[in-house]
């Protein structure tokens, strides 16, 4: 039987980087669920697909193949067998994901993936509905948070990182705005999982925080 670990949270907490660290480490494979949701988001945008246009949405979702793959140790995100990793995290494909991953159709095509990808394999998935959703009978559940303006002042120094110059101003007010989306709408809001683990990443550095979690799965494996 696969063992699964859902890793939840809001924008900028750390998820992505943590999961991927912590599968490398367990011997796990790390399903970003994150960039399959920004990748759909791409693929809206690059098409001009109004996510108002409930249909053409519809449409969309039956046309799209998203495929994850490894490269050098490093995920790989294919869109209909085109690599678009790279442009994953722009903000403008961040902020149509926010807005077009609580969609249904969008929703339901890619937590079939999901979960069947689960079903066969020891993962670990990152998101902002694992626990509560895709993977409800996750063996371990982390939800991961930290304060707004922290992670704003994270956002802000991976865009600067990139040549990119936003204030950091309108950064938070960014992810106060993904996060109200995120925790109001209709199906699957973020939420932490009522069996999950809380752990706020504010004052840590990522191997305080991977240690945590790790420590957390080896009491699950000896439980």
């Amino acid at each position: 039987m696969s063992f699964n670990i859902a890793i939840d949270g809001p924008a900028g907490a750390g998820k992505s980087t943590i999961a991927r660290s912590l599968a490398r480490s367990l011997g796990f494979i790390y399903v970003d669920t994150g960039a399959m949701y920004r990748a759909m988001a791409y693929y809206f945008l690059k098409n001009r697909i109004d996510p108002e246009n409930k249909s053409g949405i519809e449409d969309a979702c039956a046309d799209v193949d998203i495929t994850i793959t490894y490269e050098n140790g490093e995920q790989q995100v294919l869109l209909n067998g085109e690599n678009i990793t790279s442009q994953l995290r722009k903000e403008s494909v961040g902020n149509m994901a926010s807005v077009t991953s609580a969609l249904p159709a969008v929703r339901i095509k890619l937590t079939q993936l999901q979960k069947k990808l689960a079903a066969s394999t020891d993962v670990v998935m990152d998101g902002r509905d694992i626990g509560t959703a895709v993977l409800p009978d996750a063996q371990m559940k982390i939800y991961l948070t930290a304060g707004t303006a922290v992670r704003a002042k994270r956002r802000y120094e991976e865009l600067k990182a990139q040549g990119i110059d936003k204030s950091l101003e309108s950064i938070e007010k960014d992810i106060r705005n993904r996060d109200y989306r995120d925790m109001h709408r209709d199906i699957s809001p973020l939420c932490q999982a009522e069996d999950a683990v809380l752990v706020d990443t504010s004052d840590m550095d990522i191997e305080t925080v991977l240690n945590t979690i790790r420590r957390i799965y080896e009491e699950k494996k000896r439980s």
